[in-house]
């Protein structure tokens, strides 16, 4: 039986990009880069919360639908953690001066992250 691929929510990755993108393009505009009054230790990176799903894990995975070209990915769940056992999956967008380098995956259960998986720079 075919595992649930849960998808997150296109508004709100479109959201977090658009934070990111004008977080960096106010500097630019501001001459921050030109000038040099970008923070020394300010390298670029940037990862913004792109929402969070409610889904349930299934043959001891959780699979999901990730952006940025990605696709579909399953994640394996302990087995100590039962099937049909309700799960929350959160996305953070990394970025680079605004640019969408990666993403990083948390699934909690009862609060508690039981994994954590970065896809490109993050």
């Amino acid at each position: 039986m075919a595992n649930t691929v849960h998808s997150f929510d296109d508004k709100a990755i479109e959201a977090a990009l658009e934070a990111a993108k004008g977080h960096y393009d106010e500097q630019v505009s501001a001459g921050a880069l030109a000038t040099g009054t970008l923070a020394a230790y300010d390298d670029g990176h940037l990862a913004l919360a792109a929402g969070c799903i409610s889904v349930k894990v299934e043959n001891g995975k959780i699979c999901l639908n990730l952006p940025l070209g990605i696709g579909k990915f399953c994640f394996p769940i302990p087995s100590i953690i039962p099937n049909g056992t309700a799960a929350e999956a959160c996305l953070n967008i990394c970025t680079t001066w605004g640019i969408p380098t990666g993403v990083r995956v948390t699934i909690s259960v009862a609060g508690k992250v039981i994994l954590s998986k970065s896809f490109g720079k993050c």
